[in-house]
């Protein structure tokens, strides 16, 4: 099904939302997909998941990490249907606005389903993962369905990109234990709210956030677009994660060369 006027016209952004975003690092706007676009896209990436995910252990056999959800990544290679909703110019316009730069990249898409009765998301910075020489880096937070509080939705540590603290600490125990702790005397406001449909979240690189425990009997369903600055450039990996990404998400890309692969096209303009 083609749906590319409803993900190819541009959204309306206030003033005051990009001066939100730039504050805090983060917004979440209503309305940005019609309900029709998401019901179609939680069913097709709802089959692409099943499909494609081959993880069998029980859920609480898992660690902390597995127990968080299921990931799947790139899937806009996968299907053409999901393509739509990842080369989104709507998505992608907003990204480059909230960032204040000329366009924007994809680094890649990955689909985020917290079983039912799943675990926390530990408290994290996405771009302590990321091999990535500045902080212009966004990524779109797309739930599937509404996903109330005891669903576990996305909760944000608003103006936390501003710490240094924790930023070598991949996700797991001691990223919730460490960043719990810093952030209960920091002055950042803890905003957990849930997320109506067609409602999208954007986060940038260096804020800590996480989720908590999917507490209902029902998959709690979301898709993820990362996206870059178009002209971005490889740094030198500071750890063994910003290597596999490297490889992974941008292969052939030169440290200190815009990042311009096949896997990276530009999306927006």
């Amino acid at each position: 099904m083609q749906f590319s006027p409803l993900l190819d016209e541009p959204f309306p952004l206030a003033d005051a939302q990009i001066d939100f975003f730039k504050k805090n690092r983060f917004i979440k706007i209503k309305h940005v997909l019609d309900p029709e676009v998401v019901a179609y896209f939680n069913r097709v990436i709802s089959a692409k998941v099943a499909r494609l995910n081959k993880v069998e252990t029980p859920l609480e056999q898992r660690d902390t990490y597995g127990k968080a959800f299921l990931q799947l990544m790139n899937l806009w290679r996968e299907d053409p249907d999901i393509r739509q909703l990842v080369f989104s110019r709507r998505l992608a316009r907003l990204a480059a606005e909230l960032m204040q730069v000329d366009g924007v990249r994809l680094y890649h898409d990955q689909a985020l389903f917290k079983e039912a009765h799943g675990g926390i998301t530990p408290w994290h910075a996405d771009q302590y993962y990321w091999p990535l020489a500045t902080d212009k880096t966004i990524t779109a937070w797309i739930p599937l369905q509404a996903t109330p509080l005891e669903m576990g939705p996305l909760e944000f540590s608003a103006g936390s990109h501003r710490i240094v603290e924790g930023r070598d600490l991949m996700i797991g125990d001691e990223s919730e234990a460490v960043m719990t702790k810093k952030l209960r005397v920091t002055d950042f406001p803890h905003i957990i709210e849930p997320f109506d449909v067609g409602e999208v979240s954007f986060h940038s690189g260096w804020i800590f956030h996480r989720a908590g425990a999917n507490n209902t009997h029902e998959t709690r369903k979301v898709m993820t677009i990362i996206y870059m600055d178009k002209n971005m450039r490889l740094k030198q990996p500071e750890n063994k994660n910003q290597e596999a990404d490297w490889h992974t998400w941008c292969p052939g890309a030169e440290v200190n060369a815009v990042i311009d692969t096949p896997l990276n096209p530009v999306l927006f303009p």
